[in-house]
Parts: C-alpha cells; structure tokens; sequence
C-alpha cells in the first residue's frame, strides 16, 4: 500500500474520531443545536471527500479503469473485489448524502442526516478502511 494511501486512511480515521466527540446522543439534541448540525454536517463531507479520494488513491495506484464520476469510483473497486459490492452502495449512497448536504438540494431532512451520521456513516466508513488495509 503506497503511503499516500495510508496517509488518507489515517486522514480518515483522524476525522472519524473528531466527529465522534461532537456527534449529539439524540435526534432533539441534533435539532436544537444550529453549531451542531453544521459542525455534523461539516465533517459528513470532510469524511466522504476523504473516502473518494480514497478510492481514487487506490485505482491509479492499482491501474484500474478510470470512473466517469465520483460514485463510480466505488462501482470499480467493486468490480476488482477490492470492496463488496453491497458496501459500494453503501459508500455511494453516502456520497450522495453528501451532495445534498454541501449543495443544498432541496430542503435537507435533519431526521435522515442524523440517522446516516450516527448509524450508518462511521460503520460504512470503518468497513471500507478495513476492506483497504487489506490490498
């Protein structure tokens, strides 16, 4: 694994533990905090840039075909079973999540942020990493 690679896994996980310590126990908590919701916002997309550059990090060092987009990035670590197919959906998923956040398309529902930073984001991510440390 080439260092630029681990530097943005450990990049990653530096992240994951930051958002630990500001993440609110409950959905209220979440909603009544303006500095909350964006500081949880924030490192969303901090860590979903991180995860794509990520998967881009390892197809060029790989020498795997080169995606159209973003998401699709994860579609070919899928294809070259680096990644399960399921967690590149998972990983694609939160990709889009992220659009929505950064882009503010539309009005952002503070129920389903919430729910994919708190049970779904830190455990796709974390699978991801480990799926990586073992190329």
């Amino acid at each position: 694994m080439s260092m630029r690679i681990q530097d943005k896994t450990k990049e990653i996980e530096k992240y994951l533990a930051e958002f630990s310590g500001i993440i609110p126990s409950d959905i209220e908590e979440y909603k009544k905090s303006i500095k909350t919701k964006a500081a949880c916002e924030r490192y969303f997309e901090k860590i979903a840039e991180a995860i794509t550059d990520l998967a881009f990090l390892i197809i060029k060092d790989k020498e795997l075909r080169q995606p159209e987009d973003d998401k699709q990035s994860f579609d070919v670590l899928a294809e070259e079973n680096i990644i399960q197919k399921s967690l590149a959906e998972k990983l694609k998923d939160l990709k889009g999540m992220r659009n929505i956040i950064a882009h503010g398309y539309g009005k952002i529902d503070d129920e389903i942020v919430f729910h994919s930073i708190t049970e779904e984001m830190e455990k796709d991510v974390n699978e991801f990493i480990l799926e990586i440390r073992k190329i």
